[in-house]
């Protein structure tokens, strides 16, 4: 999804020996090659990830024999859960029956991942979070910096040290957070060294959405960086919300089969205990840096949000997530909120829909869906006009926000 967050994840399987790699950044390639098996009639992020993994297969030296896809999916009403089979048959009809396509489902918490499972969830959860932070480290000193391109070369910076630490550092109890966490005071004090004008002006926009959308800088245009010339800091919806969120449904989905008191109940309670110790533990050094965007402590705090909207047991995925996460954005200062979600996508319509009586019921921010396919937009002229309304927002709203420091 996000480039950082892909490249985190695969340091932590090669840690497990495991020769994982990115898919290259999309381009126009990108489309030509999902464009001669796609009908138009797919989401933008189904496009994009068959026509990055098309472009492994022409890349030199691909072997069919030493390669396997990973493309997890999740049920709902996102077509996500298609992005698997509809792979599968792409790679068929190409003549490539033995090429794996690895698809753990979030119905069970990725549990599916087999003997690897234990140790490679919990590397793989510090990857997500701590890839997440150093994206918000990005986003909170780039639309301040002096210097241009000093934020960007901070952070690649970090998360190199980051993937490095993930990858070859010993994997021994007790030991590894520790290890992980001195990454995060090395990427905070490689921050401090960016050049900022710290009394610089920006207005909080909020952004969530779908979630590949909203994290794939090139399925969104690289937008957040345009919002950022506008004089914008953008707080943006992390990936490891979703996760907790996937943890909650299979909490929801034990209690319906009539598994409240259970063995695989307990696991998924002890699963979420240990998952935040870690969280808790590994941003520690950065917690005075991320304090404007805060993330609530438990992911019902959202869901209880969007109940009045959206009721989170009968509406399911991100349109539960992004509605309930603007109202948190909004509680915790935001100026306005954006949407990112591709062309057609069923969530981002359905927030759309209640977009403005959320916006009512909470001092009239401004909230503003942007949808996203194949065809590259003219967004400058919109974002400009949005800016206006968050601008005007921001003088007369009545919840202040935290203020945001660039350390």
């Amino acid at each position: 999804m996000s480039s950082g967050g892909a490249e985190a994840f695969a340091a932590a399987f090669r840690h497990f020996g495991i020769d994982a790699k990115v898919v290259p950044e999309g381009n126009e390639r990108t489309f030509d090659l999902a464009g001669r098996y796609t009908s138009g009639d797919e989401c933008l992020p189904e496009r994009v990830t068959v026509g990055n993994f098309l472009r492994v297969i022409e890349s030199p030296g691909f072997d069919p024999s030493k390669t396997a896809f990973l493309m997890p999916t999740a049920g709902g009403p996102c077509r996500f859960g298609q992005y698997a089979p509809f792979l599968r048959q792409i790679l068929d009809d190409m003549g490539y029956e033995s090429l794996m396509v690895f698809s753990p489902t979030s119905k069970n918490g990725y549990d599916g991942i087999g003997r690897y499972a234990a140790p490679l969830m919990q590397l793989g959860w510090l990857a997500l979070v701590g890839s997440d932070a150093l994206r918000k480290m990005l986003h909170t000193h780039r639309p301040r910096e002096t210097e241009e391109g000093a934020a960007d070369a901070a952070h690649r910076e970090a998360l190199g040290i980051f993937c490095d630490e993930l990858e070859n550092g010993p994997l021994r109890k007790n030991s590894v957070s520790r290890r992980l966490t001195g990454t995060m005071e090395a990427a905070r004090d490689i921050f401090r060294a960016v050049p900022v004008d710290t009394e610089k002006e920006t207005m909080l926009v909020g952004v969530v959405g779908e979630i590949f959308c909203r994290l794939n800088t090139f399925s969104n245009d690289d937008l957040i960086r345009r919002l950022e010339r506008f004089g914008a800091t953008a707080w943006l919806s992390d990936i490891t919300e979703w996760i907790w969120y996937t943890d909650e449904e299979q909490v929801k989905n034990l209690k319906i089969r009539g598994n409240g008191i259970s063995a695989s109940m307990a696991g998924v309670q002890l699963k979420k205990f240990f998952q935040k110790r870690l969280e808790h533990k590994l941003l520690e050094p950065l917690k005075g840096s991320l304090a404007p965007m805060k993330e609530p402590g438990k992911i019902r705090e959202i869901l209880d949000l969007a109940e009045p909207y959206l009721p989170w047991h009968g509406a399911l995925g991100e349109m539960v997530l992004s509605v309930g996460k603007s109202i948190y954005m909004y509680e915790n200062g935001a100026d306005g909120i954006i949407d990112i979600s591709p062309f057609t996508c069923m969530n981002g319509i359905v927030s759309e829909s209640v977009y403005p009586r959320v916006s009512r019921d909470h001092d009239d921010i401004p909230i503003r869906p942007f949808y996203f396919d194949s065809n590259r937009m003219d967004l400058e002229n919109d974002l400009g006009i949005f800016m206006e309304l968050v601008s005007s927002y921001n003088r007369r709203k009545k919840r202040k926000r935290r203020g945001i420091r660039a350390a």
